[in-house]
């Protein structure tokens, strides 16, 4: 539990400074770290820009070093939320919540995708001091002093917490009403996902927003932060989109995803420097491509024992 409380001091000393310190201490921290980005993460980071976005390597360097240093402030912000609670109104503006209210008050939930854009512990922050009951949904942390910390971060901001590894609780809360928010935006395995056409190129993406949403008969709303000129943010909620409700359910929740990464899509190419371009995004579909019907007979055996054991891996 090291981590954890060097976490917790480190905390309440940022919380002690002004706003101006801390966004020139993260943005030094953000361009001081950068050299230290192993150099074959830093080349495939530009390498996907270039192919993305079509720009010339020095502007796709820009990219994705901006890509980075944006992590030093974000940090300190997120040190800060003990700062911030019950003020990120102040701080994050939130744009279109009358159209998730409406959804709300049908009583199913709501189901929120959203991505590593921006500052997305912000983002769940402002939703729930709004008065949206969001579930964070969140990856449980190697080091567990670091996993601590974060969740509890969460919950002082009135985030209720969950993991990906929970889908049950998840079916669970939306039924409840709850607001579902699902980071969809980075590689998952074959077995959880669905493979669409994202810039251009064969893309597996998660398919739990679709599968959650159709499940409740609801509609996915997509929403995304971006940080204005000011320091401050805004919050966007994008168009609900339908989910298709057909007697074949993996062509509705394929379809539902596809459009939701189309959404994604646009809102990268309006803010490129704010998505994070280091993850191996394309990773899942390499090994496809590389291994061929040898990895399908593992996805499909890795199906059938699943089914053994009763588990449906369409909802998991």
């Amino acid at each position: 539990m090291v981590i954890y409380y060097l976490e917790k001091c480190l905390s309440f000393l940022c919380c002690l400074l002004p706003d101006c310190v801390c966004e020139t201490l993260g943005r030094a921290l953000g361009t001081l770290t950068w050299p230290l980005v192993p150099v074959k993460r830093r080349n495939m980071a530009v390498g996907n820009v270039m192919q993305c976005l079509h720009v010339s390597r020095t502007e796709a360097e820009q990219i994705a070093k901006a890509s980075w240093v944006r992590f030093g402030p974000m940090a300190f912000e997120v040190l800060r939320f003990p700062r911030f609670k019950g003020r990120l109104h102040e701080r994050v503006e939130l744009d279109g919540l009358d159209e998730v209210k409406k959804i709300l008050a049908l009583g199913r939930g709501v189901v929120f995708a959203t991505s590593h854009c921006g500052n997305w512990e912000l983002l769940g922050g402002a939703l729930a001091e709004a008065g949206i009951p969001l579930v964070a949904v969140g990856m449980k942390q190697k080091e567990s002093g670091s996993d601590r910390f974060i969740t509890e971060n969460r919950r002082l901001v009135g985030m209720h917490v969950t993991y990906k590894s929970d889908v049950r609780e998840m079916f669970k809360m939306l039924k409840e009403g709850w607001a579902i928010g699902l980071l969809m935006d980075q590689d998952v395995s074959a077995r959880d996902g669905v493979v669409i056409d994202w810039f251009g190129r064969p893309t597996m993406f998660a398919q739990g927003p679709a599968t959650l949403a159709r499940h409740q008969s609801l509609p996915i709303v997509p929403i995304y932060i971006t940080r204005l000129a000011d320091g401050r943010h805004k919050g966007i909620v994008y168009p609900p989109i339908p989910v298709p409700q057909t007697n074949d359910k993996k062509i509705d929740i394929l379809e539902a995803t596809r459009a939701v990464g189309r959404v994604l899509e646009k809102h990268i190419r309006m803010h490129p420097e704010e998505w994070f371009w280091l993850h191996d995004r394309w990773k899942s579909v390499r090994n496809i491509q590389e291994h061929g019907d040898k990895w399908f007979a593992e996805h499909d055996r890795w199906h059938s024992v699943q089914k053994m054991h009763g588990v449906d891996t369409e909802d998991a």
